[in-house]
């Protein structure tokens, strides 16, 4: 089926499919569910699984957990208490631990066929179907509507309880009950299906409106609600709609990366979403014996490209800029289903290492994993620089045997997991960022206001104008006026004027120069003009220590790496202050501080540049 001409005929912002679309689906699409693997009777499939190391690694974890009790339901207490503050760790580790034993005892018993673990799986099935609501907590409303039975939702945790229960009704078949089947395909028609389906017919729903989002949560939740629906569903014509409305809702998740690949969530989320994507992928794929192909979907060109982006996003290897809610490193041995699949259909440098972060990864890839997979330690080198040229990024790296180097954007206030941070930036030295960006406040109550001190501008490095700081809205971006990349040296220049709603100021530019001669110079200068004279500052940020040497000159120190940062104006006099962010919950680790330089008079225009050497 050709995807492009399929999304040609889609009706406004419509996600369930019309009729013209219907009828192409109709003649890919199997009269039959998606067996997403063979039911325990496939002996050979079994046994031959289990003699994979993915199916060695299930039996061995099932077996230590074959006492384990379910942890769910929780009760409504703790609900409303997760949903109020915000506190995930009173439920959620109990919900994935859950549902990843009974994962575990559902392949397990598929392996070994001797019944060891039909009972520790039947108790976490009858817990799970014991849950008034499937949901994060904090995913309900104030008013726990979900709870209490007034509404049903789809979240990132209900998709998940969805898909394992449909995976063991259809490989394990008669060894459950027929009671027990009948109730878990109630419930998923119930808390799934139908809930799903209803939003997609709505244009503006008030559940699942994530089938519109361009972040993780429309892959997240349409792979999950679409596996349930081919799994569980005997209506042909239910499938059928609602393949074809995961279909119309990519075109929004796709929409979210840069024409350049670029992923504003950061690496961790394009794991996690691009993961769920590749998967929604695969099954279709699979399903339809290769006739719905999303690994191209209407552009092959730009799905390269985010199957790309880890590996470009990197300032030093291993190294990543925590713009947005992204993290700084990727743990070793971390789940990297979407590393794997990117290697697969995209032909990305290849993993070492294959983790699937939920059971259904594993079977999708069965022993066919390990073609996907180099040898650790395999040697590769990043290029000088990387620019995004969609969102105005640039990773401007030093060749230095410590190298020097920074990652600086431009892009928007309106990105997924956004903070107002428009020409934030980070320098980093050898395997230590130094300055800059210090990453996204932990998921606690009050982590996405938009007064959070780590997701406002005034917790970047960046410009404060008359106290104001920068707004929130697609509009507010950063343009980039000129690039020069040469080598040795790179050069930007960013355009920071739109970012701001201030009427009086007529320009801000920001100017970064990187000179990689000898052990590296980065030149930061902020030129301001405006119809009054405002007070103006700007600010260095470290999550490390900080001492403030003299009126102009600051050592910043991380992890025993040290730069000097000097401060210069021509245009008055300045002052430099420090002080701690006030957020004790950072997911890099608190706590973090600003260095404001401000000017000491109102000025009506000025120019203050920061120059970043190694203090070595």
């Amino acid at each position: 089926m050709d995807i492009e001409a399929y999304l040609t005929l889609v009706s406004g912002d419509a996600i369930y499919p019309n009729e013209q679309q219907l009828a192409l689906l109709r003649e890919v699409v199997p009269k039959e569910p998606y067996q997403p693997a063979p039911a325990y009777t496939h002996r050979t499939y079994w046994e031959d699984f289990g003699q994979t190391d993915l199916g060695k690694y299930y039996l061995e974890d099932a077996e230590a957990l074959i006492e384990r009790d379910p942890e769910v339901p929780i009760s409504d207490e703790i609900y409303r208490r997760a949903n109020k503050e915000g506190n995930r760790g009173i439920y959620k580790p109990r919900y994935y631990r859950t549902m990843d034993r009974l994962e575990k005892y559902i392949l397990a018993e598929c392996i070994e066929n001797k019944g060891r673990f039909l009972e520790p799986a039947e108790a976490h099935i009858r817990a799970i179907l014991a849950m008034k609501s499937w949901l994060h907590p904090n995913h309900d409303d104030d008013q726990n509507t979900v709870l209490e039975g007034k509404r049903v939702h789809i979240d990132l945790g209900a998709r998940k309880f969805g898909l394992v229960l449909a995976l063991a009704d259809a490989v394990l078949e008669d060894k459950l009950s027929e009671e027990l089947r009948d109730e878990i395909n109630k419930q998923l028609r119930w808390r799934i299906t139908d809930s799903y389906l209803k939003s997609t017919k709505e244009s503006d729903p008030e559940s699942n409106q994530w089938i519109r989002t361009t972040s993780n949560w429309n892959s997240v939740c349409t792979s999950g609600s679409l596996f349930t629906i081919m799994v569980a569903s005997e209506d042909l014509q239910e499938r059928t709609a609602a393949i074809g409305s995961a279909i119309n809702s990519m075109r929004y998740y796709m929409s979210g990366f840069g024409e350049d690949g670029y992923c504003s969530e950061g690496t961790g989320y394009w794991n996690y979403g691009f993961g769920h994507y590749l998967y929604l992928a695969e099954i279709l794929y699979d399903y339809t014996d290769g006739q719905i192909d999303l690994f191209t979907f209407s552009d092959s060109v730009k799905l390269k490209r985010v199957a790309d982006f880890p590996e470009a996003f990197q300032i030093h290897p291993g190294l990543y800029s925590p713009f947005s809610d992204g993290v700084t490193h990727v743990k070793s041995g971390s789940d990297n289903f979407a590393y794997v699949m990117a290697a697969k259909y995209y032909q990305t440098r290849k993993p070492s290492y294959f983790k699937p972060d939920e059971a259904v990864q594993a079977i999708v890839l069965g022993a066919d994993f390990k073609n996907y997979l180099a040898e650790a330690g395999t040697d590769f080198q990043l290029p000088e620089v990387t620019y995004f040229d969609d969102y105005g990024v640039m990773i401007s790296r030093g060749q230095q045997p410590i190298p020097f180097s920074i990652s600086i954007k431009a892009g928007h206030n309106a990105e997924n997991h956004n903070h107002s941070d428009v020409g934030s930036y980070v320098i980093a030295l050898g395997d230590e960022i130094v300055s800059g960006d210090i990453g996204a406040p932990s998921y606690i109550a009050g982590a996405f206001a938009k007064d959070n001190p780590a997701r406002s501008s005034w917790g970047h490095p960046l410009p404060r104008i008359d106290g104001q700081l920068q707004s929130n809205g697609r509009a507010f971006a950063g343009k980039i006026l000129e690039t020069d990349f040469e080598k040795g040296s790179d050069r930007l220049v960013m355009d920071l004027k739109p970012a701001y709603e201030i009427p009086a100021l007529e320009k801000l530019i920001r100017k970064v120069e990187h000179d990689k001669s000898g052990t590296g110079t980065i030149t930061i200068t902020d030129e301001f003009s405006t119809s009054k004279p405002v007070m103006f500052g700007t600010a260095i940020m470290t999550l490390g220590e900080y001492e403030i040497i003299d009126d102009h000159t600051i050592v910043l120190t991380e992890n025993g790496m040290s730069v000097k940062a000097e401060v210069f104006s021509e245009s008055g006099q300045f002052s430099l202050k420090g002080e701690q962010v006030p957020v004790a919950h950072l997911r890099e680790g608190a706590p973090a501080f600003r260095v404001g330089v401000d000017f000491n008079q109102p000025l009506s225009q000025g120019r203050i540049t920061v120059r970043f050497t190694p203090n070595f």
